[in-house]
């Protein structure tokens, strides 16, 4: 199976227009023609058809997740507050053998 069968069925399955495919590559920063976009779809004895390389499928599907799940929250950077900083100390259970030697 070629990448353009993977993105053919995968337009069908998630019934995507060009239009669609355009605006969820343009989510991960990579920018494509409608008429290079359509030459994945010709058949292989056509005149304009186009092999789809690894580069636009792995940005389609990245573009793809992102379009069905939304943005990744940002992550949380490591927080540089002085009390994060401090060492804490372990607290420490009392023992309660040397209480009772004690009060005897």
């Amino acid at each position: 199976m070629t990448n353009n069968d993977i993105f053919k069925k995968l337009r069908v399955a998630h019934q995507l227009r060009d239009d669609d495919i355009i605006k969820i590559l343009e989510l991960v920063d990579f920018r494509l023609s409608k008429s290079e976009l359509g030459a994945f779809f010709r058949r292989e004895d056509h005149p304009n058809y186009m092999e789809c390389g690894d580069q636009v499928l792995r940005n389609f599907l990245n573009g793809l997740v992102i379009h069905l799940r939304g943005p990744m929250p940002p992550k949380n950077k490591a927080k540089t507050s002085t009390t994060d900083n401090k060492k804490s100390k372990p607290k420490v259970k009392p023992d309660i053998t040397s209480q009772k030697k004690s009060n005897l």
